[in-house]
């Protein structure tokens, strides 16, 4: 049997432990433990993007923030499908996340983020809401393992109702924000509604071929404001 190997580790800004582990072949990441994403499934992530930016297809221009690199597999499907003129935005909060996909002993995502339609910022995608108004097409988040703050406590602002209302302001007329989950959230669904966004919800396999559910919250920002 294959040994489970650490790679790499480092500490978030709250404290706690993440850790890059690599097991024939496949690499993981963890917070404190918990499994936040893994080379092996990434089906769900792929779904989460395609919903997202296939509405931008054919939009010249198109800027789309994504929240969280993890091992690249969002940002590598939205950049096969927007435009060569489109701008995407990857705001990641722990630099080491980066660092590791730019490791060529890794082989994960350094050729991608060498796209140059791409913009790494190192730091907090709450920031970047914040900063810029009614700048993207789409708002795209795998933070975490849900609606609730995981790689950091903080996270857990992006969920509320002011973090929702803030991921609307970003966004222009018919943009999009979609949010990765581990699990359903009715709650979370509702409160997307209450803050102003169309929503649909999906669930899609982690592999493409079956395997467990993740879900995926698509709320959608009117024509008009």
């Amino acid at each position: 049997m294959k040994p489970t190997i650490l790679r790499a580790q480092v500490t978030t800004p709250d404290g706690r432990l993440m850790t890059l582990h690599e097991h024939d072949g496949a690499f993981t990441i963890r917070v404190a433990g918990v499994e936040l994403m893994t080379t092996r499934q990434h089906h769900s992530e792929e779904r989460l993007a395609l919903l997202a930016c296939e509405p931008l297809r054919r939009v010249r221009g198109a800027r789309v923030l994504i929240g969280g690199l993890g091992f690249g597999f969002t940002l590598r499907t939205a950049l096969g499908i927007l435009g060569a003129d489109a701008a995407v935005v990857v705001a990641e909060l722990i630099p080491e996340v980066v660092a590791w996909n730019r490791d060529p002993a890794y082989g994960l995502a350094g050729p991608t983020l060498e796209d140059p339609r791409v913009t790494v910022v190192v730091g907090d995608v709450g920031d970047v809401l914040r900063r810029d108004k009614a700048a993207f097409d789409a708002v795209i988040l795998d933070v975490d393992n849900g609606a609730a703050g995981l790689t950091t406590v903080d996270n857990g602002r992006l969920y509320t109702a002011n973090g929702l209302t803030r991921a609307r302001a970003a966004l222009r007329p018919r943009g999009c924000l979609a949010v990765w989950s581990a699990d359903g959230d009715p709650a979370f669904a509702e409160r997307m509604r209450r803050s102003g966004f169309a929503v649909t919800t999906e669930r899609a396999r982690v592999h493409a071929g079956g395997g467990s559910w993740n879900h995926l919250f698509i709320g959608r920002v009117p024509a008009t404001r």
